[in-house]
């Protein structure tokens, strides 16, 4: 096993059948062997350096009904909300003096942010704060929409796959939604200019290890900039209501599988990981992710973008505790720097 980690790490080719072996058969000495490479590479290209990205959701109404997520528009017991944009504004102000410079405006498929909308936002941003980054998650538009965003000053789109199995896409949303037209939107996104996210749930209902090995196999071929990973964790409120959650362990394999075949690529250590082990942010960052994003929003909304039960929004997870985190990364072995964090590619 660790003469095949180390064949992934030096040439960044895999196959299929490979990374199942590592997922199936990997015991937790070959896990942590392969966690220490990934650690090596990250450290290659991004040294001990852990960027920050200052999170708000902007609104968690939704016209999609994916079967998983506890906003889809299908959940009547929801109490939704919508920022403003003097609400988002205000977030940004106390993100830049909290040290935060890149902002990622995320939200439910809410059709009230439209383009104008959206873009009013982004010029008063970038604006008023020219050093910071912003990076949008807005779920799937039209190529003109993504350039018009782009053109008002937009750096990044995050925009996870879910699954790279065309099938297993469809068992995941609703037939209002192709797999095809997230691929469309990945391609259109990269094509204008934007660093792009990608990403994927691991243990999500009907998912197997296959299913995760053509993940892995998208991502090398797509290249994106960002790769978000989180475990698949069930909201009450949705048809996978009952499901099990994802696996710990599967997650941070995967997260250092994704690092040793894109060594420049932005990940997050998620929320999702920090929701569901209290160490789960720091284990990310030992397995080969080097981002961290602190919530923004305010206060009394964060419980209302619930797209998982029990998801972590005080303490590190918060803005507000900055230094908590602080601490916790440089405890792991990292630093919190202050900058846009960009891609280097």
């Amino acid at each position: 096993m660790k003469k095949l980690i180390d064949k992934i790490s030096a040439t960044g080719k895999f196959t299929a059948d490979e990374i199942i072996s590592v997922l199936r058969d990997g015991t937790p000495e070959t896990d942590e062997y392969l966690f220490s490479v990934a650690d090596n590479v990250r450290r290659r290209n991004y040294g001990d350096e852990v960027y920050i990205r200052g999170l708000v959701e902007i609104s968690n109404y939704c016209k999609n009904n994916c079967l998983y997520c506890g906003i889809r528009a299908g959940n009547k017991n929801v109490e939704r909300y919508r920022l403003s944009e003097e609400d988002i504004l205000s977030c940004c102000d106390e993100g830049y003096r909290l040290g935060f410079r890149t902002f990622v405006l995320q939200g439910g498929e809410d059709n009230h942010f439209t383009d104008e909308v959206v873009c009013a936002i982004l010029k008063k941003i970038k604006g008023k704060y020219p050093d910071c980054a912003v990076t949008l998650s807005l779920g799937e538009r039209t190529r003109e929409s993504y350039q018009r965003l782009y053109d008002a000053g937009a750096d990044r789109y995050l925009l996870r796959h879910e699954t790279a199995d065309a099938v297993h896409y469809g068992k995941l949303h609703p037939d209002t939604m192709r797999y095809d037209e997230r691929m469309r939107c990945l391609s259109d996104l990269k094509e204008i200019g934007y660093q792009v996210g990608a990403g994927f749930m691991v243990g999500s209902p009907f998912q197997t290890y296959e299913n995760l090995a053509k993940d892995l196999l998208f991502l090398a071929e797509f290249r994106p900039h960002m790769v978000g990973i989180g475990p698949f964790i069930p909201h009450c409120d949705t048809p996978f209501g009952k499901e099990k959650r994802g696996a710990l362990r599967d997650t941070l394999v995967m997260v250092a599988l994704t690092r040793l075949i894109l060594p420049n690529a932005l990940i997050p250590s998620t929320t999702a990981l920090g929701s569901i082990h209290p160490e789960g942010r720091e284990m990310g960052l030992k397995a080969g992710a080097n981002v961290v994003m602190p919530n923004l929003s305010p206060g009394d909304v964060r419980k209302l973008y619930a797209l998982y039960e029990n998801k972590a929004s005080s303490g590190s997870e918060a803005a507000e505790g900055l230094e908590i985190l602080r601490r916790q990364v440089e405890n792991a072995g990292y630093r919190i720097v202050v900058s846009r964090g960009d891609f280097k590619g």
